[in-house]
């Protein structure tokens, strides 16, 4: 049993990990930047070291102060939340030569998910489902015209390190195709130092379907069913609901044991979750992420797991805890991400909360390293809570969201909980009736946003 456990992150996720070690009796570490030496995840750490300034590059995203952090503090692992180093195969075989344990996938597992290309070979000899596409990188203009002409439009041109929506450029005609290539070259240079490229179909009117899987790193894995994450700004989630409201009780035993014998195939160890495009009842593999995701907590408040438990048990290398016969839905989920910005542009809001009061009751959670007088600073993200509701039914859920909407107050910055306010009054919304284009049209229309 690990000891002392180094959370390399911060804000909600870093508090989420740190409850989970309290509750096992394991000694918890915060890091932070100088920028969070008064955050919430410092103060509820068992310890906290400061690993340098505000910028990421500096502190969160600095291998060096973190080693260094791990072995001041004699922390025997790391769990790295979501972003900065999570899917980082280069930082996870530095801690294995310095005989830290990462608490999630292989260095390996992360190299491969993380090239799509290489992520889509390997699910394809898996038997996933893959969106028709390039067999591997385009290595030039002339060859993408012909992949996307064999395709047929509409096409959507992706960096192969791409994520976040950077580096992806529609080409919905032949006329598009020269600025939609060069473009997402250009983006996957700037952002993630490398131009490659790859071409797929592009879906009119699909819905992002994830699957969560679980692996015990010897060759066992579940899956515990699938989450929508369809309502998106810039290929950004914002509001994500557990089962699927498209998706009925055969699909999800269906895809979900696809997905699991999947995992189980290359002896994956932790969760991960692999992200579809599904339209007219099929599934189309897009993606596959190597770790926790912003949106577990449906997951967990509709199955009744602690994923943070888990990844620290088979990191342990303890079984997992349950089975998938163990596996049941109860009721649906349904989380909102609230973010410290400003309406309609979605501008980042940093600033001094004067008053912050976590709504309650039945159903209801609140994921926030927020506090009345704490000052949210410029450098990071501008999530700053995640709202997660649970229900008998999709109706019962809806109905909590709205109340539990009600009762939260941010004060002091604009977020974007007008956004939801507004949404729950929309049918398309009451019926889930709505696909990855939907939020955006909406936006436009409603709020002139682009």
């Amino acid at each position: 049993m690990f000891d002392k456990i180094l959370i390399a992150n911060r804000g909600e996720i870093a508090l989420r990990v740190i409850r989970a070690c309290r509750e096992m009796g394991i000694q918890s570490v915060a890091v932070h930047s100088t920028a969070d030496s008064d955050a919430m995840h410092v103060r509820m750490a068992d310890e906290s070291v400061c690993i340098g300034p505000p910028p990421s590059t500096d502190s969160y995203l600095s291998v060096p102060a973190i080693i260094s952090a791990c072995e001041i503090t004699g922390a025997q692992a790391i769990h790295p939340g979501y972003g900065f180093l999570s899917e980082n195969a280069s930082f996870v075989q530095i801690l294995e030569d310095h005989d830290i344990k990462f608490i999630g996938p292989t260095a390996e597992h992360i190299r491969i998910m993380g090239d799509k290309i290489t992520a889509k070979e390997t699910m394809l000899k898996l038997g996933v489902p893959c969106v028709p596409g390039s067999e591997g990188g385009v290595p030039d203009l002339e060859t993408a015209k012909k992949v996307a002409a064999e395709i047929g439009y509409p096409v959507i041109v992706k960096a192969t390190a791409g994520g976040g929506g950077r580096g992806m450029k529609l080409a919905k005609t032949a006329k598009d195709i020269e600025s939609a290539f060069q473009t997402a070259r250009s983006e996957g240079k700037a952002a993630f130092g490398n131009d490659e490229v790859y071409i797929e179909k592009y879906l009119t009117r699909p819905r992002h379907i994830e699957i969560q899987v679980f692996g015990d790193g010897k060759g066992k894995a579940v899956h515990l069913g699938e989450r929508d994450c369809s309502l998106q700004r810039r290929h950004q989630k914002v509001f994500e609901e557990a089962p699927g409201p498209a998706i009925d009780a055969e699909t999800r035993a269906r895809i979900g044991k696809i997905c699991a014998d999947a995992v189980a195939g290359i002896n994956y160890i932790g969760a991960g979750t692999i992200e579809f495009l599904y339209e007219d009842g099929e599934f189309y593999f897009i993606e596959m992420n190597t770790r926790l995701q912003v949106e577990h907590p449906v997951t967990e408040a509709i199955f009744g797991v602690d994923l943070v438990r888990e990844q620290i048990r088979v990191a342990e290398g303890l079984d997992m805890s349950f089975s998938q016969e163990d596996i049941e839905v109860n009721g649906h989920a349904i989380e909102v991400r609230i973010n410290a910005e400003k309406l309609p542009d979605f501008r980042p809001c940093p600033g001094r909360i004067t008053q912050y009061h976590a709504p309650g009751g039945l159903g209801v959670r609140m994921d926030s390293a927020l506090y009345d007088g704490y000052s949210i600073p410029p450098y990071y993200d501008s999530l700053i809570g995640k709202l997660i509701v649970h229900g008998r039914d999709r109706p019962e859920a809806l109905a909590r969201l709205n109340r539990a909407l009600g009762e939260l107050i941010v004060d002091g910055v604009d977020t974007t909980v007008p956004l939801f306010n507004a949404l729950l009054a929309e049918k398309d919304i009451q019926t889930g009736d709505y696909n990855i284009h939907w939020l955006e049209k909406w936006l436009e229309t409603n709020l002139g946003a682009s």
